[in-house]
């Protein structure tokens, strides 16, 4: 899964054609590694139709800063530039697009 970060963040998530899954994570956060491979099959799934891309919040703190990411792991859904949800904590795949119509 591909890492964006402080200085690409504006091109490869706002600018983006397709909606955009942010995990915002750590490496030092063990919900984060459980949800590895779990976000590595969405990807796949979605290829296409989704991008989905992780920041690690350690070393981006404007990003982390200008959406007010407290926690790990949070996920952020992007569509037009825009956030359009935002989840914290582990979950399983059908819970981070429970609603893929108005995302995808």
């Amino acid at each position: 899964m591909p890492d964006v970060t402080d200085a690409d963040f504006e091109e490869e998530v706002i600018g983006s054609a397709l909606p955009v899954l942010v995990e915002f994570t750590a490496d030092w956060c063990p919900p984060c590694r459980q949800m590895a491979p779990v976000l590595s099959a969405l990807a796949a799934e979605e290829e296409g139709r989704l991008k989905v891309v992780q920041l690690n919040v350690d070393v981006n703190p404007e990003t982390i800063n200008a959406y007010k990411v407290l926690s790990m792991p949070t996920f952020m859904v992007f569509r037009g530039g825009e956030p359009l949800r935002s989840m914290v904590g582990a979950r399983p795949r059908r819970r981070l697009l429970e609603e893929p119509a108005d995302v995808l």
